[in-house]
């Protein structure tokens, strides 16, 4: 409020060359200060004046800074134009006294944040040399944010935007371009490498990490554009850089209001709640707001796990956890018929390939009959929906757990033309760091210091992310009618050598040198290549982009329910042979293993 009447006092002295002020104007000078003193001052609390931070200073603050002087400054000529007629106040002064208020509540501002930056940079020289890789937006940003730390030095930035070459942002240069990363980190002696690139190309990600590992330094990243877009992080929020973020999959667009409309209201029930899929789906499912969403799960500590993660959230109230088998018809009968669930998502299935192959018969009694059974019961109690989580293993299957989850498929599908249940099938690939798949177990073999094993160097997989794979199945259940099998876009295969490589540059070392790779040769029922459809399924797009709908062979319902007794009584007898000998009856696409049938 005091450069309110400075302002004045100013404006006038200006006016009058700092000379005498007549004293038909003084008094003009006084009608002018006691007039815009309450009026600048309910401005200032108008426009927020009193919220800013000093420290933070910055050009939306002095936006707001003009828009309350001006808007005063109207205000008050207003008023001594209808008190006045601004008799005694020369016209100049009108323009000069809001150009003063302005420069001495933005320049005090602006010092006083120039004062602390120049203290924090002087007192963070013995912070850690850290040299930022891109120097747009997000570089500005991050190189702003970490000057307030005094745990690091920014020595420079590189960016491979010529015109930048040599400039300074915030009193940090610009040394060079991207290629020079290695020189500049020795020459410099740099500890760590911050990647302020959030919309980078996995391929640049890759080529970037492979010279911080070459280099070994250390290399964090700010958070992608999707991270930043969905608000769950911001720029400054540093983490180290994930394989998600190498593999280069666009991020998906969802249609959320159709799969809240789908979900909002319902009593929802997943089976294998406790599992990887089954986990998320329970997360991302209370997000639409269900009636009530029923955890099923055999696992005592994978059920403890997610619902007391759950209860956690504000909803919790509408959740059940229920301890459970699908291979149980008691326990199920009573689940169905105490839940009354309307959408069932069966997640529940053994699906670690090596294991299924050595222990077939239970790998069938889940897979197979323990599917079958809660169709079964879904459609005894009328359930609006019912979606079977299935793979790609399931497509030309050369081990035991692919060809149980085409039965499933199979049961499934012709289940759904007896019936009022739409029942709904979802296949996709393998998903990073679920239980039993190699992501884990490199991370393991890596902090062991190696060797990495790898069954093969010509080996490839599909993969996505879990909350990825989840938001599609769900997407796909709010598209089914019952019936379908929506096949759920992978983009590329990845290879595992290459996966392998990723994530020991990942942990700083270099791969062969570090930490050594070795091949262990395919294992009983791998593939070398995974497939997303059958050549004789009809395959055609979706309204989803990123969403395929297969169309498989019709089986007959007899057939199947004979082969389905005979399955059961050699589970019973742990006849693998006869197991064996029906599963490839009704999946004829399945070549098992020949020590299976000896």
């Amino acid at each position: 409020m005091a450069w309110v009447g400075l302002a004045v006092y100013l404006a006038f002295e200006f006016r009058f060359d700092f000379g005498q002020v007549p004293e038909h104007h003084i008094k003009g000078a006084w009608q002018l200060f006691y007039v815009s003193l309450p009026v600048q001052m309910l401005t200032y609390w108008l426009f927020g004046l009193y919220r800013g931070i000093w420290r933070f200073a910055s050009l939306p603050d002095l936006q707001r800074i003009m828009r309350a002087i001006v808007v005063g400054a109207l205000v008050t000529y207003f008023i001594l134009f209808i008190w006045i007629r601004l008799d005694g106040i020369p016209r100049s002064t009108l323009v000069l006294y809001p150009l003063i208020l302005i420069g001495g509540l933005a320049g005090a501002r602006l010092l006083y944040r120039w004062f602390k930056d120049r203290h924090l940079k002087l007192s963070s020289t013995n912070g850690k040399r850290v040299l930022i890789l891109g120097a747009g937006k997000a570089g500005e940003l991050l190189v702003r944010d970490i000057l307030q730390n005094q745990n690091y030095l920014p020595v420079g930035f590189l960016d491979d935007a010529r015109k930048k070459r040599g400039m300074d942002i915030h009193g940090v240069r610009v040394l060079g371009d991207l290629a020079a990363l290695h020189e500049v980190v020795s020459d410099l002696d740099i500890q760590e490498v911050l990647i302020a690139m959030p919309s980078a190309s996995p391929e640049t990600l890759q080529s970037l990490v492979k010279q911080c590992a070459d280099a070994h330094i250390v290399c964090r990243t700010v958070p992608s554009m999707q991270e930043i877009d969905e608000q769950t992080s911001e720029i400054g929020d540093l983490r180290s850089i994930q394989l998600e973020d190498l593999l280069g999959r666009e991020p998906i667009a969802l249609d959320n209001k159709k799969v809240c409309d789908f979900v909002r209201g319902k009593y929802v029930m997943v089976t294998g709640a406790g599992g990887s899929i089954g986990s998320e789906l329970c997360r991302q499912l209370m997000t639409f707001e269900p009636a009530k969403l029923i955890l099923l799960d055999h696992a005592e500590f994978n059920l403890y796990q997610i619902d007391n993660e759950l209860q956690k959230l504000n909803n919790y109230k509408v959740s059940e956890a229920i301890l459970g088998d699908i291979r149980d018809t008691e326990r199920m009968d009573w689940v169905f018929g105490h839940c009354q669930p309307q959408i069932v998502f069966n997640a529940a299935a053994y699906k670690h390939v090596p294991l299924v192959e050595a222990n077939p018969a239970e790998g069938i009694k889940t897979n197979v009959l323990g599917t079958s059974q809660i169709a079964d019961f879904a459609a005894k109690y009328k359930c609006e929906y019912f979606i079977q989580v299935s793979t790609d293993k399931a497509v030309n299957p050369t081990n035991v757990m692919g060809a149980t989850k085409r039965m499933a498929e199979i049961y499934c599908q012709n289940l759904n033309n007896r019936c009022e249940t739409a029942f709904v099938t979802t296949r996709f690939g393998n998903v990073l760091g679920s239980a039993g798949s190699v992501v884990p177990l490199f991370t393991q073999q890596i902090e062991a210091g190696g060797p990495v094993t790898v069954t093969h160097k010509d080996i490839t997989r599909f993969f996505m992310t879990i909350p990825e794979a989840v938001s599609l199945i769900l997407q796909a259940a709010t598209m089914g009618n019952g019936g379908e099998i929506f096949v759920l876009d992978m983009g590329e295969p990845v290879k595992i050598i290459d996966m392998a490589e990723q994530m020991i540059r990942l942990a700083g070392l270099t791969p062969y040198d570090d930490i050594e790779i070795q091949f262990t040769g395919l294992r009983p029922g791998e593939k070398l290549f995974e497939e997303l459809f059958h050549e004789s399924e009809a395959l055609q797009g979706t309204v989803h982009p990123k969403i395929m709908l297969s169309h498989a062979r019709s089986v007959d319902w007899d057939d199947v329910q004979q082969h389905l007794a005979t399955i059961r009584q050699a589970c019973e007898s742990r006849d693998v042979q006869t197991l064996i000998a029906a599963l490839n009856h009704l999946v004829p696409e399945f070549t098992p293993d020949k020590r299976l049938l000896q």
